[in-house]
C-alpha cells in the first residue's frame, strides 16, 4: 500500500483547518512532520490535493473528491482499532443537536444511549440549524438532530418526529384573555423570538407568510430560557417549541395564546453526510432515535404528555 492511516489523518486535518501548523498540532505533531507527510503522499501519486494561497491550504476539485472517501476509510480504521483493543465495537460518537432539540430531548437520549452501551463515549454538541448542517457536512459532526428544514447536496436528511410552535405571553399581557388572536392581533403585538439561522425562527417565518414584513421583531435571541424570561417579564409575546413551554405553562408563568388561522406543525429531522461511513455507533443512535419516536407516539396517544399546548 503506498499510502499510511498517518498521510490520510493529516490530509484531513488540512482540509479541515486548511493549515497546516492547526493541522499539525490537532495531531500532535511538528509542523515540518505533517508538511513532508502531505508532500510525500501527493509526490507518490503525482497529484496535487490542495490549492496553497499563503500559508492558507484550500481543498482543490481532486481533494473534494477524495475527502469523503478518506474520511470513511479512517473512521473504518479506528473502528477496527478499537475492535482489537477489546475496547468497543460502538466507539466514540459525536453527536449534534439544535437547542430545542439539544436541551429537551438530546441529553435524555445521550443518557439513555450511554447507559445501554456504558463502554462508549458520547460528545454533544449544541448549535442552530444551519451551525449543526455546517459541522455534519463538513465531517466534524458523525449525525445531527436539526429542527429546520434543510436542502444540502452532501447531506442525507430524514425526517423524525413531529413538533408545534405555540404563541404564548406572560399571564399579566393583555392577550392572555383572549381566546384567539387575528391577524390585527399579531401585527399589533411587539415579539420576542429567535435568532435567523434557527430551525425555530425558519417555522416561525413560514407560519407568518403574507405578514412577516410587517410584524414588530423587538428582540431576536438566541436561547429558548432567555425568549421565556423576556415575555414572562413583559416585553412582548414570543413562540417557542411546546416541548419547551410545557413546565413553565404548567406552572403558570406562561399563557399559551390560540391562533387557529395558522399553521404551526413541523418537524425535527437527522442529518448524516451522505458520503460518512455508517459505523455501529451510527447505527445504535439511530436505532434510539426510531425508538424514542416510537415511545414518544404512544405516550402523546395514552394523554401522558396531554394534547398540543398549540390546539389549547
Amino acid at each position: 500500500m503506498r499510502y499510511s492511516l498517518r498521510q490520510l489523518e493529516v490530509f484531513l486535518a488540512a482540509a479541515h483547518f486548511e493549515n497546516i501548523t492547526k493541522a499539525a498540532d490537532s495531531l500532535a505533531m511538528s509542523q515540518s512532520a505533517a508538511s513532508s507527510s502531505l508532500r510525500d503522499l501527493e509526490q507518490q501519486f503525482d497529484i496535487q490535493l490542495f490549492d496553497r494561497v499563503g500559508k492558507r491550504l484550500q481543498l482543490n476539485e481532486l481533494g473534494r473528491l477524495l475527502r469523503p472517501r478518506a474520511e470513511s476509510l479512517l473512521a473504518q480504521a479506528q473502528e477496527f482499532e478499537a475492535g482489537l483493543k477489546q475496547h468497543t465495537d460502538l466507539g466514540r460518537l459525536k453527536v449534534g443537536a439544535t437547542l430545542t432539540i439539544g436541551n429537551y430531548l438530546a441529553v435524555e437520549m445521550m443518557a439513555r444511549y450511554m447507559n445501554d452501551h456504558p463502554e462508549t463515549e458520547v460528545e454533544l454538541s449544541v448549535a442552530n440549524t444551519q451551525e449543526i448542517a455546517r459541522k455534519v457536512a463538513n465531517f466534524e459532526l458523525d449525525v445531527g438532530l436539526i429542527e429546520g428544514e434543510l436542502q444540502h447536496a452532501d447531506l442525507e436528511v430524514i425526517p423524525w418526529m413531529e413538533d408545534d410552535l405555540v404563541v404564548f405571553c406572560a399571564p399579566s399581557h393583555p392577550y392572555a384573555r383572549q381566546a384567539s388572536l387575528s391577524d390585527e392581533d399579531l401585527l399589533s403585538a411587539q415579539w420576542v423570538v429567535r435568532e435567523t439561522g434557527s430551525g425555530t425562527r425558519q417555522a416561525f417565518d413560514r407560519a407568518m407568510h403574507g405578514i412577516l414584513p410587517e410584524l414588530h421583531i423587538r428582540h431576536e435571541l438566541e436561547h429558548t430560557e432567555a425568549i421565556k424570561r423576556a415575555v414572562q417579564a413583559g416585553l412582548g409575546i414570543g413562540c417557542l417549541s411546546d416541548i419547551t413551554l410545557r413546565d413553565a405553562i404548567e406552572r403558570g408563568d406562561l399563557v399559551p395564546i390560540w391562533v387557529p388561522q395558522r399553521d404551526w406543525h413541523r418537524r425535527f429531522y437527522l442529518i448524516l453526510h451522505k458520503q460518512k461511513y455508517r459505523s455501529a455507533g451510527i447505527d445504535s443512535w439511530l436505532g434510539l432515535c426510531d425508538k424514542y419516536l416510537e415511545e414518544s407516539r404512544k405516550a402523546l396517544k395514552q394523554g401522558e404528555y396531554g394534547k398540543s399546548l398549540s390546539h389549547l
